[in-house]
């Protein structure tokens, strides 16, 4: 996989600050995978106190149970999961099968514009998020063969 041209990287930051922008309430927009990795984030105010890393795995984690939820109830493709709070929400949305959007907002946001917003912005990071994750290998062998250490364990 070739490394990124600045303007790709700019890009890719001009998508994150586009969705950002696109309302005053959102406060944080992070971008994980569906095990919880960062892949990117960005936030409108350097003083907003957050540990990235553990809101994507947290968020990713409820996305995926309730996703699993839903198909053990046969209720379709999950799209958005909101959390709401006395201080903000977190929506959470699929960026395809690789992929969750996260939105940080003020508790007082529009939840009509924030959907909107949601289904704009994943649509154009999916293939971000593909781009990206094209280059990490589907499983991570590493080619030894380990069946002889089968007969070494006792059944």
């Amino acid at each position: 996989m070739e490394p990124y041209s600045s303007d790709d990287i700019k890009r890719r930051k001009n998508k994150f600050s586009n969705i950002i922008k696109s309302d005053s309430g959102i406060k944080k927009v992070i971008l994980v995978d569906r095990t919880g990795l960062t892949i990117a984030s960005i936030s409108k105010f350097s003083y907003f106190p957050a540990d990235v890393d553990s809101i994507g795995a947290i968020a990713s984690a409820v996305f995926c149970a309730s996703e699993e939820q839903g198909k053990n109830l046969e209720l379709g493709d999950l799209e958005i999961v909101t959390s709401e709070f006395s201080g903000g929400k977190i929506f959470a949305s699929s960026c395809g099968p690789t992929g969750v959007l996260i939105l940080i907002s003020d508790p007082d946001i529009n939840i009509g514009s924030i959907r909107l917003i949601l289904k704009r912005s994943v649509d154009e990071l999916k293939g971000i998020l593909d781009e990206f994750l094209s280059g990490i290998p589907e499983t991570l062998d590493s080619g030894l063969d380990l069946s002889d250490l089968d007969a070494l364990t006792p059944d």
